[in-house]
């Protein structure tokens, strides 16, 4: 068997070749993130001879990873990838010294290799890295288009504080069609019955003549300022606002389709939408690579921390470590799984009936949730509530 460990970076990667026995088959060479730097490991690689007898291991590096990736399940090699934590732990376990080089690190993931279990990397990985490219990208826009909100917010405040307590503080369609259209408050009292109908139009007939009128008249006797520096500041803001819920919405429509086509089990549990169901197949990939739920819910970070040494021993908060973007995703699925799912409603209420707070008893559901999307995933099955009450 041959263990071949490879030192990513951005420009370049450094491997090595070790046998059964640590015998350095070939020696740490370099070689480019480039086409033509590929062919040094390739020719490599096939003087080894059979490709079961190869495996190779290396640091995950973010996008860093991802071509040398494609290359090797393209040339129908396995692989494997190390969580950097663990891996930085390995390292400091073997020796003393602080020395850090490309070169020790390649040695010692490929002494790693020899002591783990090996999990090649599942194929066809690249469609669960589109999504969790896209979905990333979204939760990023998403962020930065409320972001965008609170900063009208703070500009209305001066130009027209009773703006927004007159929408129940929400920027629904129609409050941010007024300031995009009319910019500030002189404007909008002086609409007229022709700018009533046009938001008749947008709010599907719930904005009455009676509210028009009163916005009209708060508009009128605003005690807010406005200047030209207030207006250009909303227009822009608007701008960018309308520009980064345009790029949501596109976003939605293609993770929506990309979910749909593979359609993981867990978009059959009721309270689970498509967005949602993106987000843990992208995040988790392929499922086989977990051996029990309790596996997934470490790799969430949602397990509690855990802390024993001599007569002392205390249990932790949750450690939190892994993918921030899927834990996120999975608390906040709480929510529509309590509403719509009759199995993950009873049970938050006995958590909450057994005294539990409801961070605790969302995380809790969090924990069964990922049990029963373990169980559906393993056995190729669609939920069936009556299977789990």
């Amino acid at each position: 068997m041959y263990y071949v460990g490879i030192d990513v970076s951005k420009y370049k990667h450094d491997c090595i070749v070790v046998s059964n026995d640590g015998e350095i088959i070939c020696d740490t060479f370099s070689f480019d993130n480039d086409y033509d730097g590929f062919q040094a490991p390739s020719s490599m690689l096939s003087s080894l001879g059979e490709h079961e007898n190869i495996r190779i291991g290396f640091e995950a590096t973010a996008h860093y990873t991802l071509n040398l990736k494609l290359f090797l399940e393209n040339a129908h090699y396995s692989f494997m990838e190390f969580n950097p934590v663990l891996l930085s732990k390995f390292n400091k376990s073997q020796t003393l010294r602080r020395t850090k080089t490309d070169a020790i690190d390649c040695a010692a993931i490929a002494r790693r290799l020899m002591t783990v279990e090996y999990k090649p990397h599942p194929v066809g990985f690249y469609h669960a890295y589109s999504l969790k490219s896209l979905t990333r990208l979204r939760d990023s826009l998403v962020r930065q288009r409320s972001f965008y909100l609170v900063k009208i917010t703070n500009v209305l405040d001066h130009t027209f504080p009773e703006f927004k307590p007159f929408f129940g503080n929400k920027f629904s369609k129609t409050a941010i069609y007024l300031p995009e259209n009319y910019g500030n408050a002189d404007r909008m009292s002086r609409m007229n019955s022709l700018s009533y109908e046009n938001l008749r139009r947008i709010s599907r007939g719930k904005f009455s003549p009676k509210k028009f009128i009163e916005l009209k008249n708060l508009a009128a006797t605003t005690v807010g300022e406005s200047n030209e520096i207030f207006d250009l500041q909303l227009s822009g803001l608007l701008s960018l606002y309308k520009l980064s819920a345009n790029e949501i919405d596109s976003l939605e429509q293609k993770i929506t389709e990309l979910i749909c086509k593979i359609d993981p089990r867990s978009l059959s549990i009721p309270g689970i939408g498509p967005l949602s169901a993106a987000v843990i197949y992208a995040e988790f990939g392929d499922i086989a690579k977990f051996s029990s739920p309790q596996k997934m819910l470490s790799f969430a970070g949602l397990e509690p921390g855990y802390y024993q040494s001599g007569t002392s021993a205390h249990g932790g908060h949750m450690v939190k470590r892994g993918s921030s973007h899927l834990r996120f995703t999975l608390m906040n699925l709480c929510v529509p799984l309590i509403q719509y799912n009759i199995v993950f409603a009873e049970y938050y209420a006995k958590k909450r009936a057994e005294g539990k707070p409801h961070r605790v008893a969302c995380s809790h559901l969090v924990k069964k949730l990922l049990r029963v999307i373990y169980t559906l995933e393993t056995k190729r099955i669609d939920f069936d509530p009556e299977k789990l009450r």
